[in-house]
């Protein structure tokens, strides 16, 4: 196990996310499927294109290609839906996770206000978008707690259509458990589509599949990638991709608890788990707990989890907790674990971050299902500038002005002033046309004689 410290700890936690690592494995993939030997943004681009352009034909032909099975019906039936079953437990814990992300974003403040006094009206409207499309990754598992993560906060922000697209699997079918979750929400419309072409069809709209507002959810490299290529076209709610933790330990942590954190994140493909304690023993006894608990994984778990933590561990040894929370906020870690003693007062000093857990009963796993908080939260290093999917995601502010005669009198010129000094004469003379009486009309009799010449026409007397 290699210790980062100083210079060499913050080279290796600086990171940029235009710089998206790409693994052997996934460009030789590309070359199998494509041919040709292209780059992620490239085959993103394709896929784009050809979804624009041939719609639901596209949206078939490519999750043939990448799914192995090609869906006549896009759309799942309502009756399929309403069959789903899992097991009791199962259904009560997806019941549990949805009460529970609900409750928590029943608390954001995500009101409008309207301030009327002596000046006016000035104010916020806060008004939900019309329609969400969410993204539900597929793969390995079925990710039922993204479903609810990311359709609750939209459902509180009050958004009246929300549509769901997942990989179908190698039969065509979505995952029962993924169909019950959107059941239990209430949601109706489920598209068997994923990957970036998914993307597409929510960004861009198709004959089956309805466009959206906003994006929102997680995914893979390509998902990623397109969700960027299609900012604009519609809204994402951000960047998240591959997971990552970084735990922040001292001396009182328990090894196996700091061990197990790390290992609960990097059993995801491509994760990056990063540890940084102020003691060396600590490093060594996780280090042998992590050999230990590694093996006693079942598989494929224990080599997805092997393969994160030979690839892309990260140790640092910090000279103190004021340095290892430095060097948390210059990684922008998606998840901080804080496993020291009295863990609350390092909150003060987290700038960024998209969740924090603090001590040990509140492990990051713990989080990832019915903690509350959505866990679709900015991977990347985006944690500088991204929040955590949350009610203001699907909601739009409208600014309000209706300032009377007396205010405008009052703060007129100065915006005159600025407009003249910004070289836009016509928004000046906007201004003060409102500020100018206008001019006094000409006498009436030689405004009717003007009229009258104009159009042609005398004025006859009758004959005496």
């Amino acid at each position: 196990m290699q210790v980062l410290q100083g210079d060499a700890a913050r080279a290796a936690l600086t990171r940029s996310f235009s710089e998206i690592p790409v693994p052997e494995s996934v460009l030789a993939r590309i070359e199998a499927t494509f041919g040709e030997r292209l780059t992620p943004e490239e085959v993103v681009a394709r896929i784009l294109a050809d979804v624009r352009a041939r719609g639901d034909e596209a949206l078939r032909d490519w999750t043939e290609q990448l799914d192995g099975h090609r869906p006549e019906a896009l759309e799942v039936p309502l009756e399929e839906i309403e069959a789903a079953a899992v097991d009791p437990e199962l259904h009560a814990a997806i019941r549990l996770a949805a009460e529970r992300v609900r409750a928590f974003y029943g608390q954001q403040p995500a009101h409008g206000f309207m301030q009327e006094g002596p000046e006016g009206t000035l104010g916020q409207l806060v008004r939900p978008l019309s329609r969400v499309g969410v993204y539900v990754p597929g793969g390995l598992a079925p990710l039922i707690s993204t479903l609810i993560h990311t359709a609750v906060p939209a459902q509180v922000a009050g958004v009246p259509e929300i549509v769901v697209a997942t990989p179908p699997g190698r039969d065509g079918t979505v995952h029962p458990a993924i169909l019950v979750a959107a059941r239990e929400l209430g949601l109706t419309r489920i598209f068997r589509v994923g990957g970036a072409q998914a993307v597409a069809a929510l960004a861009y709209g198709t004959a089956s599949v309805p466009g959206v507002d906003k994006i929102a959810g997680p995914g893979n490299l390509f998902v990623v990638i397109a969700k960027r290529m299609v900012f604009g076209q519609t809204g994402i709610e951000s960047l998240p991709g591959p997971t990552e933790t970084l735990v922040v330990a001292d001396d009182s942590a328990d090894p196996r608890f700091v061990a197990a954190d790390l290992l609960a994140q990097a059993e995801h493909l491509g994760a990056e788990p990063v540890l940084v304690s102020t003691s060396r023993e600590l490093l060594i006894e996780v280090q042998n707990q992590l050999d230990g608990q590694l093996e006693a994984l079942p598989e494929p778990n224990r080599s997805w989890a092997r393969d994160s933590v030979l690839a892309r561990l990260k140790v640092v040894l910090a000279a103190d907790l004021a340095e290892a929370l430095a060097l948390s906020n210059l990684y922008a870690p998606e998840h901080l674990c804080l496993l020291t003693r009295d863990p609350e007062r390092l909150l003060g000093q987290v700038q960024r971050a998209g969740g924090v857990f603090v001590g040990e009963a509140s492990m990051e796993a713990l989080g990832d299902y019915v903690a509350g908080p959505s866990h679709v939260m900015p991977t990347g290093g985006t944690a500088r500038f991204m929040s955590p999917v949350n009610v203001r995601d699907f909601q739009n502010i409208i600014s309000v002005v209706g300032l009377n005669e007396g205010t405008l009198r009052r703060i007129g010129p100065a915006a005159a002033r600025l407009a003249r000094a910004e070289g836009l004469e016509a928004h000046a003379r906007a201004i003060e046309s409102r500020l100018t009486p206008p001019p006094a009309p000409a006498h009436p009799e030689a405004t009717l004689e003007a009229l009258a010449g104009a159009s042609g026409e005398t004025e006859t007397t009758p004959e005496a």
